[in-house]
């Protein structure tokens, strides 16, 4: 059958997946699932049962189903965090203690700053080609990869570092300030400006320094004011004042929850006798700021569109409302946050979904929710994993008999598989799952393409490395197959003797003979020079071993030794019956040397095989060569060594009866 080098056309699409040329509606389609891609194809099977025969489309179209592991950028996110995972599961036992809990923070934002860094790549060229198609594929790309890190780093706060009331809030205004980042963009427009005070987004720019709870930036853009309206600047710094003075708890600070809580209240209380003075009621920017920080929900709601989202929404109703608040409460201000925001104009989104399953405590819902939601395994194979190292997934079996991590690790490493490099990282995530990674190896392993020896010889390495004999049988054999049919017989004898394929063996083996029969030379006789004891492997490799063996004592001018070597292959019948007028015919030079080679005993044998081979009669079943007497030179040749071996026979019996004479 003929070989094609080049692959295929690959389609791909999304979930639901159009195919070019193929009309479903009219034509039924066949497919077959493959370990990371199906085939499509036409039939032409037709519902009705008469049909006339009808052109259609006569491709076959290859699906993907993960098609992120062929994008470049997503590649080295998929190479950066292998090398973490790794990591993760070396330093494992050695993690006790606090030491454990600050280790897996730090390995966490490791994942994260590499979904970072993948991100800004993939935003850099979004940006270059933000007009075409591909443009706009970056784009998508780039907001799931901040979705991604957003997720991450709420779990990060939330499971991993288990942070407890009044810290948990600085952690969550960390981590709005990351994602909701367009205000740096504002307030460089703003100070860039002549006038920043008079710029028309100057009151946009400090109601969301205030919403983020940058108060200290916030007051510096107030002093701006003060300074170009002289009428304002009393109540801008009584409103700085406010600012300066809001309690919060720092990382450095000792003081306890109650104390926190007390000096917030009087703080509050403050403000609250600022408003109802009307302190402010005559610049409505400064007033509606005091509200803010009143932790008014009409007043935040009013800035709807400075917050962006729900959860800024929440973490600027905590800050002003509840800083001391417990993490056992944070899903129902969540709830209340997500239903306040959305006023029921709109359902909630996946990552909202996603989000309040985080705040709710629930991981095995965030798990399930973003499985669903995310175009790959990546993000939910390291988070668990993750996850799982802290403990928090050790009740959890599939009901199928693996646990959540081996399942989903297995499944993000299958898609590394289907790749004609990542195959390598996915190897590591098989080794590191105990229940059912050896199995899924051995089942991928199996189904890689060996497309060059190269890449042969890393499966195989893996292969021996764990000990996968049956594996390494396998794809030896291929390799040998592969190079017999391009004539490369000493990688096939090569990959043959790897495998220890007796039956494989003697087939190359064959072949090289048959190929000296026709050019009079070996090829590769390093190999056969070398073969040591692998030459035990079959009959038929022990003969080329030791033929090849002849030719060399021959060529060193050790006749006698060669002689009986050569005798030996014959009277032992390792010798295929197709060859033994080869070793016949070698035997002729050595017949007609000055010096009495063979003697008496051995002329009778060597007489005796070629009566054997001339007569026609099979020697130990093989059914060879009986058409050689009605052949003119064959029967020349017959004759010439009739002759040579009763010359050497008279020469043998003079030589031996003379010795014993003497």
């Amino acid at each position: 059958m003929e070989e094609f080098d080049g692959e295929p056309t690959v389609t791909v699409r999304g979930p639901r997946t159009w195919i070019p040329g193929v009309n479903s509606q009219k034509k039924q389609m066949c497919f077959d699932w493959g370990p990371g891609e199906m085939l499509v194809c036409e039939t032409s099977f037709n519902k009705k049962e008469k049909s006339e025969m009808v052109a259609g489309c006569p491709f076959i179209h290859i699906i993907r189903k993960d098609i992120d592991v062929y994008s470049k950028i997503l590649r080295k996110l998929f190479n950066e965090s292998h090398g973490i995972f790794v990591g993760l599961q070396r330093i494992e036992e050695e993690l006790t203690g606090k030491s454990r809990k600050a280790q897996l923070v730090r390995v966490s934002k490791n994942y994260r700053s590499v979904i970072r860094a993948c991100m800004e790549e993939m935003h850099q060229f979004a940006v270059a080609d933000k007009d075409s198609a591909i443009g706009r594929q970056f784009s998508s790309q780039v907001s799931i990869l901040s979705a991604m890190e957003l997720i991450w780093n709420l779990c990060e706060i939330l499971f991993i570092e288990v942070a407890p009331a009044g810290p948990l809030l600085l952690y969550l205004l960390d981590w709005v300030r990351l994602h909701v980042c367009e205000v740096d963009s504002l307030s460089a427009d703003v100070l860039g400006s002549e006038n920043p005070s008079k710029h028309e987004s100057f009151w946009n720019l400090v109601t969301t320094l205030v919403l983020q709870g940058r108060l200290d930036e916030a007051r510096q853009m107030l002093s701006k004011e003060a300074d170009s309206n002289p009428t304002s600047a009393g109540m801008c710094r009584v409103l700085g004042d406010l600012m300066r003075t809001m309690p919060i708890l720092s990382p450095g600070n000792t003081q306890t929850l109650t104390e926190l809580e007390l000096r917030w209240q009087h703080w509050h209380e403050e403000c609250e006798r600022h408003l109802q003075d009307g302190t402010f009621a005559s610049n409505p920017h400064l007033e509606s700021l005091c509200k803010v920080l009143l932790g008014d929900d009409a007043a935040l709601l009013e800035h709807k569109e400075l917050l962006s989202n729900w959860y800024h929404f929440l973490v600027t109703r905590l800050l002003y409302s509840q800083p001391t608040v417990k993490p056992m409460d944070l899903h129902l201000y969540a709830q209340s946050s997500l239903d306040l925001f959305l006023g029921g104009e709109s359902s909630p989104e996946p990552l909202d979904n996603i989000l309040m399953a985080a705040f709710e405590f629930d991981i095995h819902q965030v798990i399930k929710e973003c499985s669903i939601a995310l175009s790959n395994w990546w993000f939910v194979a390291h988070l668990t994993d993750l996850l799982d190292h802290c403990k928090l997934l050790q009740s959890h079996n599939l009901y199928f008999g693996s646990n959540m991590r081996e399942f989903l690790l297995l499944e993000y490493a299958s898609g590394l598989f289907a790749h004609h490099s990542l195959w390598q990282l996915g190897v590591d995530y098989c080794d590191h799952c105990p229940e059912l990674g050896r199995v899924s190896l051995e089942l991928h392993i199996e189904r890689i393409p060996l497309t060059t020896e190269q890449k042969a010889l890393k499966v195989l390495r893996v292969c021996e490395q764990r000990q996968m004999t049956e594996q390494v049988r396998s794809i030896c054999k291929v390799l040998a197959m592969k190079a017999v049919r391009n004539n490369r017989l000493g990688s096939a004898l090569s990959w043959s003797i790897r495998a220890k394929d007796a039956a494989f063996a003697t087939l190359v083996s064959d072949r090289f003979l048959r190929d000296y029969c026709e050019r009079g030379c070996f090829s590769d006789l390093d190999l056969i020079d070398n073969l040591g004891p692998a030459m035990m492997l079959s009959d038929r490799l022990t003969f080329l071993g030791k033929y090849r063996e002849f030719h060399r004592l021959y060529g060193e001018k050790c006749f006698v030794d060669a002689a009986s070597l050569l005798l030996s292959l014959m009277t032992s019948q390792i010798a295929p019956r197709s060859f033994w007028m080869t070793l016949l015919t070698d035997a002729l030079p050595l017949l007609e040397q000055k010096q009495v080679i063979f003697s008496a005993e051995q002329t009778y044998e060597l007489l005796r095989c070629l009566e054997d081979l001339t007569s026609g009669r099979p020697l130990c079943g093989e059914p060879d060569a009986q058409q050689l007497q009605d052949d003119d030179i064959e029967t020349t040749k017959v004759e010439i060594l009739r002759l040579a071996l009763a010359r050497n026979l008279a020469r043998s019996i003079i030589k031996e009866g003379s010795l014993e004479g003497s």
